[in-house]
């Protein structure tokens, strides 16, 4: 029987749109679950949405919706990115749905009778973007020492959790388990500026504001945010307070590890446990506070306009490639940095130089010199063993690499299979082997061992890159293979054939075009987003959309609806762009004009099967280039589920007509 292995992330909250540094704790989650499933473990993956209190309540008043429409477009949003990612999540929990509500609530009577919550009056500094209280003493240059904003004075009865009572226990878990929080640094600040200086009791409800779950036994309060939040760990699994866990509670917890970042490491390695402990539950194994991605030294910032989205750089560059670029670029404790240029260096350095190119010559040779068959013809040389000897000695050392969360560093040890396979290239120089026919069986080995070492190198490299490493084995006429056969060389059958037409796993790209694109792309969304609305006869209503954070459909008026040009068009040509596997290049006819419009559904629709349908297209669209195509409109398409359909007309109208 499989052992069970249940990984977290953090929620994230719903106060808008999550960047890339969000983004990148998803995908390190989704490894190191991927990971776990390939050595055999019953894996649960649980990720979700923090969805209550005061900042998300004056966000949606000032979006004018309300704030469960608030949260849902937001978690929506979330979702769609953690899905576009590629994410292999088994639950998405949202902190607003009934069976994790009715629980908190259960949660919360259930210390208040047992003396571990008391009703009580909290005045202090709060800062409302953290939901955190400060202490005078606290405060850094009097402003909040977690974010640096601004924080107010404020006073009102709430309840308080008796944090003091379980702080000797604490410390008691933290010698016996030496391994709880890592890396050790994290172990060593909440020690040090946390429990030895005594703790604090922590308000646990809130009265000034109304958008959370109501306390039950006094519901004038609500329960406040880190109460709330963290229990999702143990009711995302079926946890009832009242005793009748569900059978996947009772298998799964506790968590194995919760994979969180370096700044929320204080509630889950403090409040947590000793929130469980009150509850008379298992602490979870493991918390690992991994640090921060960094945009050019800082954090990312809408202000400051530096902000990087995931799907921004997916656009450009592809969701594999993105996922490879977030897992090998960040230290294991010290902070990343992400930038456009370095994406780019990332992918044309290691991606196309490194491991796509080995690819594709190998793929092409193999078809150049033995029509496309690969065998061994066991004429060995002694470099041989020395690429046999890093190719099966790689996967040991990655999974220690794993087991220690330096993803960054196991990524390195796969990479250096490819590393040495091109070096073996060079060594072997099969070009010279071909013009002398006594050394076609040489030449067979070379290849093989080749493509051996591409088929293991991708196995490892599977749960980075899962789409990508499927491919490069494929082309290489195998199947990604399981974690036990990765020490073993020689699996490939002899006669195993390759495509005839290796296809460019990774383009390279001109930084200089990009950086370009990039800058167009800001200063469009920065226009958007300043743009005054058109003035109307009367007084206009107050401007919801312009206000509406991204995520949340936003509401317009008819006036805002008639900028937008709709019309009826017919696909007359059809055709895949190069290098982009998502992309069709279409040529539509609008009335009298015919457009070139770049759109991202090849995985839906063929060429072929497209040519001749009425579409419908967004006629006023600024233009866009799209792998160095002008796409001038955007065709309409509905998306249920993992399906995209084009938009047309119930019946054949003409070409132009205009969609109102």
């Amino acid at each position: 029987m499989s052992r069970k292995y249940y990984i977290t992330t953090a929620i994230a909250y719903t106060s808008g749109k999550p960047h890339i540094g969000n983004t990148y704790e998803i995908v390190l989650t989704d490894f190191l679950a991927r990971f776990r499933r390939k050595q055999g473990y019953d894996v649960v993956f649980q990720t979700g949405t923090d969805e209550h209190g005061e900042k998300i309540e004056l966000k949606a008043a000032d979006a004018g919706v309300t704030p469960k429409a608030f949260v849902d477009g937001v978690a929506e949003q979330i979702k769609g990115i953690w899905d576009m990612m590629n994410t292999s999540y088994d639950k998405f929990i949202r902190t607003t749905d009934a069976d994790h509500e009715e629980q908190v609530q259960k949660i919360f009577e259930k210390l208040l009778a047992q003396g571990d919550i008391y009703k009580g009056a909290y005045k202090g500094w709060y800062c409302t973007p953290c939901e955190s209280f400060w202490t005078e003493s606290q405060l850094v240059d009097g402003k909040c020492p977690d974010c640096g904003r601004e924080v107010k004075l404020a006073e009102e009865e709430a309840y308080f959790f008796r944090m003091s009572k379980y702080a000797d226990r604490l410390m008691r878990y933290y010698d016996e388990h030496p391994d709880f929080i890592v890396p050790v640094s994290r172990k060593n600040e909440m020690v040090n500026n946390f429990l030895k200086p005594g703790l604090q009791d922590l308000c646990v409800s809130r009265s000034s504001f109304k958008w959370g779950i109501p306390v039950k036994s006094d519901p004038k309060h609500v329960v406040y945010v880190w109460l709330d939040a963290l229990t999702n760990y143990i009711t995302g699994l079926g946890y009832d307070c009242g005793g009748k866990s569900s059978d996947k509670y009772e298998k799964y917890w506790p968590a194995d590890v919760h994979v969180i970042g370096k700044d929320i490491v204080r509630f889950h390695t403090i409040y947590w446990p000793i929130f469980l402990m009150a509850l008379g539950e298992p602490l979870p194994e493991k918390v690992f506070g991994h640090p921060w991605l960094l945009q050019d030294g800082g954090k990312m910032s809408k202000s400051k306009g530096n902000v990087i989205y995931a799907d921004d750089l997916v656009k450009f560059f592809g969701v594999d490639a993105v996922r490879y670029f977030l897992l090998s670029s960040m230290p294991f404790d010290n902070d990343g940095v992400v930038s456009w240029d370095l994406v780019v260096d990332t992918v044309n350095g290691e991606l196309a130089n490194v491991y796509g190119n080995l690819v594709n010559r190998t793929v092409a040779m193999s078809n150049k010199y033995f029509g496309g068959k690969v065998s061994d013809g066991k004429d060995y040389e002694p470099v041989d063993d020395e690429l046999k000897a890093v190719v099966t000695g790689a996967f040991a050392k990655v999974c220690k690499k794993v087991e220690e969360f330096r993803v960054a560093d196991a990524i390195a040890e796969i990479m250096t299979v490819f590393r040495r396979a091109n070096k073996y290239i060079d060594e072997t120089a099969p070009w010279v082997l071909a013009r002398d026919e006594s050394k076609k069986a040489r030449l067979q080995t070379v290849l093989y061992n080749l493509t051996e070492s591409i088929v293991i190198g991708s196995s490892m490299l599977a749960c980075a890159m899962p789409e990508t490493a499927a491919k490069a084995a494929a082309q290489c006429g195998a199947s990604l293979r399981g974690f036990d056969e990765l020490d073993k060389f020689g699996l490939l059958k002899d006669g195993t054939e390759v495509v005839d037409k290796p296809e460019i796993l990774f383009a390279r790209f001109d930084g200089k075009e990009i950086a370009e694109e990039v800058e167009k792309m800001y200063e469009e969304r920065k226009q958007a987003q300043t743009a005054p609305a058109k003035e109307e006869s009367k007084p206009a209503e107050k401007n919801v959309a312009a206000e509406t954070p991204e995520g949340v459909a936003n509401i317009i008026d008819i006036a805002q609806f008639k900028q937008i040009s709709l019309k009826v068009g017919t696909i007359v040509t059809a055709e895949k762009v190069e290098k982009a596997d998502k992309l069709l290049k279409f040529s539509v006819r609008i009335g009298e004009e015919t457009r070139t419009i770049v759109s991202g559904i090849a995985k839906y629709y063929t060429p072929e099967e497209i040519v001749g349908k009425q579409v419908v297209v967004v006629y006023n669209l600024r233009p866009a280039k799209l792998r160095g195509i002008e796409s001038c409109g955007m065709l309409l398409c509905a998306v249920s589920g993992d399906d995209v359909v084009l938009v047309s007309p119930e019946k054949k109208v003409a070409d132009g007509s205009e969609v109102c």
